[in-house]
């Protein structure tokens, strides 16, 4: 089965590094995703998906968040720079993933 979800979210830069840049999934969708991926994940909840923004795709791994209860999309610096996006901006996501 492939899963694809279209989102919109802020992107903001992990702090203890600053080097690091996310957009959080929506509750939502993470609670759905959480129960369809059950016992499939890797260490520290991730699973590998395929992104894209804008015009740009590219392949990374969601990655469970306890704290915020959600997943968590890293957004590389060369899509970041592609897409000419900085901190703070709201971007459109798609993520896919097949089951």
């Amino acid at each position: 089965m492939q899963i694809d979800e279209i989102f919109r979210a802020k992107v903001w830069t992990q702090e203890s590094t600053g080097a690091w840049h996310f957009v959080t999934l929506p509750k939502e969708l993470s609670r759905r995703i959480r129960t369809l991926t059950t016992g499939q994940r890797k260490p520290f909840g991730s699973f590998h998906v395929k992104a894209r923004t804008g015009l740009t795709t590219w392949e990374t791994s969601l990655f469970a968040d306890a704290k915020r209860g959600a997943f968590l999309l890293p957004v590389k610096a060369d899509v970041r720079r592609k897409e000419k996006i900085k901190p703070g901006d709201m971007i459109e996501v798609s993520v896919s993933f097949g089951l």
